[in-house]
């Protein structure tokens, strides 16, 4: 009995050792299953704004006035302006810092890609708003872009 007790402690060690890595795999292919999914559900990447103070709010929005440029169907002229929600104070003061260098000319990207039909109703603007929101969160290095919201809209026929 004693020279089995060796061989029997091994084994139980081997089949504890197999159940975690069972387990552990088990974990990891029915997450990777379901993240396709989660990403082409959450392919906007929005963060959910957490409900502030208006103190708060103040303290976290910038707002970008009055960019006027033509869309992809250059007989049109649109003039918007935008407030930008961050995640925090610190990302606020370096959004402030870089948008009139990167943030107005990702603006102006966005809309010379739309055309005016794209931009009718709320889901043109919240569309609109989602793809500013990917965008510009790229180039901040610290804290996120939260919430966009427009502000001013006009198009107008050239």
């Amino acid at each position: 009995m004693k020279k089995m007790l060796p061989w029997l402690i091994t084994i139980l060690l081997a089949i504890a050792l197999i159940a975690v890595v069972a387990v552990f795999l088990y974990n990891q292919f029915m997450n990777s299953e379901e993240d396709p999914a989660l990403k082409a559900e959450h392919s906007v990447h929005e963060v959910e704004p957490k409900k502030l103070s208006a103190d708060e709010r103040v303290e976290m929005t910038t707002e970008i006035q009055d960019i006027k440029t033509n869309l992809l169907d250059t007989d049109y002229l649109v003039v918007m302006s935008f407030a930008f929600q961050l995640d925090d104070k610190k990302s606020k003061e370096e959004f402030d810092k870089i948008k009139d260098i990167q943030i107005k000319p990702i603006i102006i990207r966005e809309l010379a890609d739309m055309m005016p039909e794209e931009l009718k109703g709320s889901q043109g603007k919240d569309a609109l708003s989602a793809k500013l929101i990917n965008a510009i969160n790229k180039e901040l290095s610290a804290g996120k872009v939260t919430k966009v919201e427009v502000t001013n809209f006009i198009v107008t026929m050239i």
